[in-house]
């Protein structure tokens, strides 16, 4: 019987233990964790009919707060978005009104893309909405990653189950499946790009697709990020809207 169970200590000994589902999760928020941030970034919706680029820049407080400004192209210029908590709101220059997002009006497109309202104001740590699960190993990009499924914790979150698969060294997520209560897809993510900005890693380039529209997704490409940068505190008001 000794025999047998230094045997089996041997030849499990090379074998690294799989780490925690729970501490995978936590390393990916703790990797997009700022005090603030901004960021220059721009989406290519591509639709039935055509391809629109979109050109906006972001500032972020924490992970609650967020202010975007719509800078191409000239038709959606000077548009702004507001995100406090939970709250939304947007401002259009051509009719000099702010509107409240909320209800129904969440799961509208952004810009026409295929990210929604409700996409935006989901709370970005993974940790705080979802119980993971590790499903096992599989390559992304030609990078190993770890397999995870996300359950959510309560009801009311917009995707009941999501699976994703997370670089195993640099803590990002290359793929990603949200599905509905039902079961069924809504929503894809496939990164096609990674760069390592201020001793971290960030998404560069990634495709989001509505498996329930036509199309062939949007892409979203970050130009410009700076973290830990002096943002006014006017931005994060509604008169900051209307400046």
């Amino acid at each position: 019987m000794k025999n047998i169970l230094w045997i089996l200590l041997l030849f499990t000994a090379g074998f690294p233990a799989q780490p925690d589902a729970v501490e995978i999760l936590e390393r990916i928020d703790n990797n997009k964790d700022a005090k603030n941030r901004v960021m220059q970034s721009k989406m290519v919706v591509h639709d039935r009919r055509a391809t629109r680029t979109i050109v906006s820049k972001t500032w972020m407080r924490g992970r609650e707060d967020a202010f975007t400004e719509y800078l191409a192209p000239a038709r959606e210029k000077g548009t702004k978005m507001l995100k406090l908590g939970d709250q939304l709101w947007t401002y259009s220059p051509s009719s000099d009104r702010t509107i409240r997002i909320s209800g129904h009006m969440l799961r509208q497109s952004v810009m026409g893309s295929d990210l929604s309202y409700e996409d935006m104001m989901q709370d970005p740590r993974l940790s705080n909405l979802y119980t993971p699960t590790v499903m096992g190993e599989e390559t992304q990009l030609d990078r190993p990653c770890w397999k995870l499924e996300l359950t959510a914790k309560q009801d009311d979150i917009a995707y009941a189950r999501r699976i994703i698969w997370v670089d195993k060294e640099r803590d990002v997520v290359l793929e990603e499946q949200r599905f509905a209560k039902s079961g069924k897809l809504l929503k894809t993510m496939q990164v096609h790009s990674v760069v390592r900005m201020d001793a971290r890693w960030v998404i560069e380039h990634a495709t989001f697709k509505d498996e329930l529209k036509n199309g062939e997704g949007t892409e979203f490409y970050v130009d410009e990020i700076e973290f830990d940068a002096d943002i006014p505190e006017y931005l994060f008001s509604k008169s900051g809207l209307r400046r």
